[in-house]
């Protein structure tokens, strides 16, 4: 059995307006704060603190309270392209069956010691007409996250060469040089200043032969 539920938590309801009356309905709204590391942690998520909006619907039926509901709120995170912070806001539809932790008057069977008991972990049970929908929340808002969130559809990201952000230069490039004049390229930068020196009066004298013979 969990802890004991604090019905002044936000995300703790009560249900005992529905009166385990099979097909008995409850609506409610909700804002709350975001709990803690609501989101994919280190990629995108719903910064703590912030709001979040609630739609609930909850229905008694024979095993429990089903509970469906949509949840807002604004998401933030990184730019996987480009880096560039970013805002998104995210939409979270869920459902959940909130079982009740014993037989009620109806009959319900209860499973004997360890029949289904995989199932049985990973139900969410009511606890004294009441339920905790945090860790529903945190499963669907996880889902409706992109693992890989863009700034823009179409960011272009980072220029491979510099690092320069191609969305704020579309003309940004950087010439191609041939591998071949690399080279020399390369070769000439070693050249002292003396061999550029001796290279340029060798062929100023080539120059002045080729004047005499000429004449």
């Amino acid at each position: 059995m969990n802890a004991r539920l604090d019905h002044r938590n936000p995300l703790v309801f009560d249900t005992h307006e529905l009166g385990r009356r099979p097909g008995a309905l409850q609506r409610l709204t909700r804002t709350v704060d975001a709990p803690r590391d609501l989101g994919i942690q280190g990629v995108v998520g719903v910064p703590d603190g912030t709001p979040v909006e609630l739609d609930l619907r909850l229905e008694s039926v024979m095993e429990g309270v089903l509970v469906t509901g949509t949840a807002r709120a604004r998401a933030e995170g990184e730019c996987v392209r480009c880096l560039e912070p970013l805002q998104l806001d995210v939409e979270a539809d869920f459902q959940e069956l909130f079982s009740y932790p014993d037989a009620d008057d109806r009959g319900r069977v209860i499973a004997e010691p360890g029949d289904d008991a995989e199932d049985d972990e990973d139900r969410f049970h009511l606890e004294d007409g009441l339920f905790d929908l945090e860790p529903v929340l945190r499963d669907a808002v996880v889902l409706a996250l992109p693992m890989q969130p863009v700034c823009q559809e179409d960011c272009p990201g980072l220029c491979s060469e510099c690092g320069e952000r191609l969305a704020d230069d579309p003309d940004h490039h950087h010439d191609a040089v041939d591998i071949r004049w690399a080279a020399l390229q390369g070769l000439a930068g070693t050249m002292s200043d003396g061999e550029k020196d001796e290279m340029s009066g060798d062929a100023t004298r080539s120059a002045r032969v080729d004047e005499k013979q000429e004449k």
